[in-house]
């Protein structure tokens, strides 16, 4: 099923993306998104929502998010609150792995109705102070932790082209997050699917295609997250942390009417930025995985800022496996203690219900589970949003049923 742009009903039904030698896809839509010329010399469509960074606080329409906000003597404002929502334009074009991720009402997989419940999740997170969100052009492991990812989750073919799919759904979640006045941190490559690349000039494709089709899309709300946790699992050089930098100066290098995005990369949990990462990136992404001590999120925080070449830029959490959201003290309790910006990482564990995890596939994309309450009851409570319905357009004009 479509998606509408800009308020239109589109009645389309979007085909499967691109394919890979050696492996034989179900049928796939037989175009890809290769003809930028002419997007690029066309007018732009006009948004509601810039993101933008003045020293280490983020902004939204010029004004400091969470405006005035503190909480028990801790500066909220300019923080941007977040949780990885990065399944949301997830697919699986391996036919011998897609039957993994079945709805259980269904018995199959649906990658536009987890779009279409993305989207109709999004306005109650908001209402609950969730400003951004993570999402991945590659998603993320869709059992939570996998030490091998035989399914194929890519938007981007071995060439680096984007896939028309993938961009349909995409496009209504950056529509709609626009409209809320969200930012979307926008991944590009996740490990262990970067190696559906054929090679290195084919990562720079892509980094060049995504770039120019968020530019022509003329979204201002979007950070780009070069790589999730940039390390040496990597297949490509270029996306290790020696090299990485190079990637978010390439980002930033890509121009249209003179307006360019703001870049960064993430690393693993507990993993300080490297010199080359904090002197290039305008905003710095770190991980509070396997870090169990609130104190340990603390020093990272001040780590990160005492690393050489640093100047006054935001610092975000945008993955934290660690919960503890009824306790005094806890890992985002301690990262805002330290005015940086904390994600909440859910996943459904062994044995837990579908309501449980915003990474595992299918993905039940609402507030169901004691976990995701617990976050948003903290996450209200930290930034002073009311979670009633006021000033929260509903998503329903471009969902089709």
């Amino acid at each position: 099923m479509g998606f509408p742009r800009q308020g239109r009903s589109r009645n389309r039904k979007p085909a499967r993306g691109g394919g890979f030698s050696g492996l034989l896809f179900r049928a796939l839509f037989p175009f890809v998104l290769t003809l930028f010329a002419a997007a690029w010399t066309a007018d732009p469509p006009s948004h509601l929502t810039t993101v933008s960074i003045r020293g280490d606080d983020f902004l939204i329409n010029g004004q400091p998010t969470y405006s005035g906000r503190t909480w028990r003597g801790n500066r909220i404002e300019g923080l941007l609150m977040n949780s990885r929502m990065v399944q949301g334009v997830f697919d699986d074009l391996n036919p011998a792995t897609v039957g993994r991720w079945a709805y259980p009402d269904t018995g199959r997989w649906d990658p536009d109705r987890n779009t279409r419940e993305f989207l109709a999740a999004m306005p109650r997170w908001k209402r609950h102070g969730l400003l951004a969100f993570t999402i991945n052009l590659q998603g993320g492991s869709p059992e939570g932790y996998s030490k091998k990812q035989p399914w194929l989750n890519s938007a981007f073919d071995s060439e680096g082209r984007l896939l028309s799919p993938y961009c349909e759904r995409l496009r209504a979640i950056l529509d709609f997050a626009d409209e809320l006045g969200m930012v979307p941190i926008m991944g590009y490559f996740y490990f262990g699917q970067d190696e559906r690349l054929n090679d290195e000039a084919a990562v720079l494709r892509a980094v060049d295609n995504a770039t120019k089709w968020i530019l022509e899309g003329n979204w201002k709300n979007v950070l780009v997250e070069i790589a999730n946790e940039t390390h040496p699992g990597y297949d490509h050089a270029i996306l290790m942390p020696d090299r990485i930098h190079e990637l978010i100066r390439r980002v930033q290098g890509i121009t249209r009417s003179g307006r360019r995005l703001l870049a960064s990369t993430s690393y693993p949990g507990g993993i300080i930025p490297g010199e080359a990462v904090v002197r290039t990136a305008d905003f710095l992404l770190i991980h509070g995985n396997g870090i169990g001590d609130p104190n340990r999120i603390r020093e990272m925080v001040r780590e990160t800022r005492s690393v050489q070449g640093t100047i006054a830029k935001p610092i975000l959490f945008n993955e934290d496996d660690h919960f503890d959201f009824d306790k005094p003290m806890n890992n985002c309790i301690a990262a805002v203690s330290e005015h940086a910006s904390w994600g909440f990482f859910d996943f459904r564990g062994s044995g837990e219900a579908l309501e449980d995890g915003y990474q595992s596939v299918p993905v039940d994309w609402g507030i169901g589970s004691e976990r995701k309450r617990g976050f948003f009851r903290l996450l209200s409570e930290i930034t002073g949003f009311d979670h009633g319905s006021a000033g929260v357009p509903r998503p329903d004009h471009r969902t089709q049923k």
